[in-house]
């Protein structure tokens, strides 16, 4: 009995191994799939890229023999790309091959005052300079590459979140200052929200710059429905949302924060009386008149 034990234990050992193993020494790969999460949003990538990728290094797996091909060193390879953010590669045993990727998905161009021309994807991280066309937001002015990281990659993944603003704003300038202007596609003004909220921690760094930009692109919206079909799209150049529970409107485009220095204080005060002052309020009391 204690043989045919051994041998019944041996036989499944076998199966088990023959099973899970299967002699792939004379199959080759005869289809190769390649799917790309997110392909038809903003990205990088298209499935010729990929495979191009793999036949510089010969190791794309179409009629290669199946015990040759390595998933692993497949996923290794892809996952080099600056435009990669994972892949995952199975064989099947009808000689299939699958590779599965997601891709980095840039959310703003980045053209810095000193020459530096890049993109950052959704989680900040920088990628390089590509053959690429989008509608992307772009962030011109004076920053560094920190603050761009931190902050401005925040600032645009919020406002490409919501399809209204992801259609209108076309461009974040950075003044001298550190305050933030956005310029939308349609109308012929600028609009100016402060500067951004900043916080040690990463993730009250995000809360507080996610819910400080909505609140002002909030109070836009109302003032865009509420305040401007009434006043003309044309009347104001330059709409400044820094202040609470406020609106302050210019005719032209010029700042209300001048960076200029040599600028007394009376002057800059009078550059904000000189300016049409619209209370949020009295917007939300017109909204429920309508």
């Amino acid at each position: 009995m204690v043989v045919i034990d051994i041998v019944l234990l041996l036989y499944l050992i076998f199966a088990v191994t023959v099973f899970n193993n299967p002699d792939e020494s004379d199959k080759t790969c005869r289809e190769v799939t390649i799917n790309i999460a997110d392909k038809n949003t903003n990205g990088f990538l298209d499935v010729s890229e990929i495979k191009n990728m793999l036949q510089n290094r010969d190791m794309y797996p179409l009629s290669m023999r199946m015990d040759k091909i390595k998933p692993r060193q497949i996923e290794e390879l892809l996952k080099k790309s600056p435009f990669i953010s994972t892949a995952q590669c199975f064989k099947s045993k009808d000689s299939l091959v699958s590779i599965e990727v997601t891709q980095r998905l840039p959310v703003i161009r980045i053209k810095e005052e000193n020459g530096g021309d890049y993109y950052l994807d959704d989680n900040g991280g920088v990628v390089p300079n590509a053959s690429y066309n989008s509608d992307l937001i772009i962030a011109t002015g004076r920053f560094s590459r920190s603050f761009a990281m931190q902050s401005l990659a925040l600032l645009a993944q919020t406002i490409t979140e919501d399809d209204f603003w992801n259609a209108q704003i076309e461009q974040i300038n950075v003044m001298s200052t550190g305050g933030i202007e956005l310029v939308p596609r349609v109308g012929e003004h600028i609009v100016y929200i402060g500067q951004l909220p900043r916080a040690n921690d990463r993730d009250e760094h995000r809360k507080l710059i996610e819910e400080y930009v909505k609140s002002r692109l909030h109070r836009l919206e109302l003032f865009y429905r509420y305040g401007l079909p009434k006043t003309g799209w044309n009347k104001y150049g330059y709409i400044n949302l820094e202040f609470d529970n406020q609106i302050i409107c210019k005719r032209d485009k010029y700042s209300l924060e001048d960076p200029d220095p040599e600028k007394t204080k009376d002057e800059k005060q009078q550059m904000v009386e000189d300016a049409d002052l619209v209370g949020a309020v009295q917007i939300n009391n017109d909204k429920k008149k309508n």
